[in-house]
Formats: C-alpha cells, structure tokens, sequence
C-alpha cells in the first residue's frame, strides 16, 4: 500500500505591523514560529515541515527548530499577496528541487500557537473517504442569525434570512467561526483551485480558548500566560506520577 505524504506549510513572512519581528518574537522560552514547526514536527502523519518566508532570520530560526526553509520572493510577502502563491511556491520548489510530491497540504499559520500536535492529528483523522478538507473552527453563539441588515432601500433584512430572525434562538442553527490555526486540502485539489475550502469541507471544532490568532501584543501576553500554565501544570503531573511511583 502507498505511504500518503503530508506536508506542512508554515508562513512566516517578515513584515509585520502590530508586533514587529512577529513570527520570531519571543514567546515562553522561543520564538513564535517554533510552536507551530515543533507541533507540526511531531506529528504522527506528518512527513515534511517547510516554513515559507521572504526574511534570512526567519528561515534561519525555522531550520534551527528543525523545519525546511524555502525562500519566497518579496512580491509574495506583500499585507495583500495571496496566500495561495506561496502554497503554489512550495508545491513548485519540492517538486523541481527535492522530487517531493504531497497528497496532501497542511497549512498551519505560527499566530496559532495553542494549536497542539495532537489537535493536526485528530483533525487529520477526519480526512477519510471523499472529505477534500477540514477547517479548524470554534463554535460561535448563533443568536446573531436573528440579527438585521439595513438594505439598500432603508428597509430591514435578516442578516442570514428572514426565516431566522423570528425563530426561537433553540431552533437556530450551530454557527462555526474558522480560527486559523489549521487548514488540511488534498494536494490535487489545490492545484486545480487554488483553494483549501471545497464543498467537501468538515470542521474541526476547537475551543474558543484556544483559538487565539496572535495579532496585538496584548495576545501575546495572554497566550504566554496560558503556556505558561500549561507548563506547570505537566511538570506538577509529572511530579505526582514520580511520587507515586
């Protein structure tokens, strides 16, 4: 039976304007990237991580933490520049460089840091039969489905449909926000589209706790802080097990 490869792709450019030197910035004991390559390294499915940057240090940094460094041109490191030229970058450097050809992409963005090893696993688990991707996302409160839009003519519309602003909020559908933190699409499909949504898509839900995308620095203390615990809290258990043991 062939062995499916997995690549990860992490996006690491280096302009950054509400933190500068972002996706290298310090973050409980290493750089921010690092949390999204030691993740994705980790993986149980996983077989090559890449990190895609216009920026030396950065690459430099990526491949210290074990990641491939692929250098992309400036011109898809823009604030504007589609995401999808870097994928299609990456795809066209291992195919011409290194003969690799993935079945499947692995897009994980490094302002994910509460994004664990075990959360990519789980969500790979739900690429099975004719699913073509899974989006990680967390659950939102629906009640703004019964919310209005103005229309053009100053006379109210259901911001989703006119159906559901009447309803019982119990009678509203579940409503998913993506969080970023990780993006699964089989490789073919990519290539034909561009695109890592299709009409094949599953969710992946995750708590909202964990779905902070890291944009401000006050993020960045608030991620520290619950890594931070985290932290503790393995080694507390850790210590507990010795003690019993």
């Amino acid at each position: 039976m062939k062995t499916r490869k997995i690549l990860a792709i992490i996006p690491a450019r280096g302009g950054s304007k509400g933190i500068p030197r972002k996706n290298i910035f310090p973050l409980a004991g290493k750089p921010l990237l690092a949390w999204s390559v030691e993740a994705a390294l980790k993986s149980k499915h996983i077989d090559k991580v890449v990190v895609s940057s216009d920026d030396g240090e950065i690459l430099d940094v990526a491949e210290k933490f074990g990641a491939e460094p692929i250098k992309r041109p400036k011109s898809m490191a823009e604030d504007k520049s589609p995401f999808n030229l870097l994928i299609f970058h990456a795809l066209d450097y291992l195919k011409k460089n290194k003969k690799y050809i993935p079945d499947t992409l692995v897009y994980l963005q490094p302002t994910s840091p509460l994004r664990t090893t075990e959360d990519i696993d789980q969500a790979f688990s739900l690429m099975n039969g004719d699913v073509t991707s899974v989006i990680s996302v967390y659950k939102l409160d629906n009640k703004f489905l019964k919310s209005f839009l103005v229309g053009e003519r100053g006379y109210l519309r259901g911001v989703a449909n006119k159906q559901f602003s009447f309803k019982n909020r119990q009678e509203l559908p579940e409503v998913y926000m993506p969080n970023g933190a990780i993006y699964m699409v089989r490789r073919d499909f990519f290539q034909r589209t561009g695109r890592l949504f299709s009409p094949k898509t599953v969710p992946f839900v995750m708590s909202q706790e964990k779905s902070v995308d890291i944009d401000t620095k006050e993020h960045m203390r608030e991620v520290e802080k619950k890594l931070k615990m985290q932290k503790s809290r393995h080694h507390q258990a850790i210590m507990l097990c010795s003690n019993l043991s």
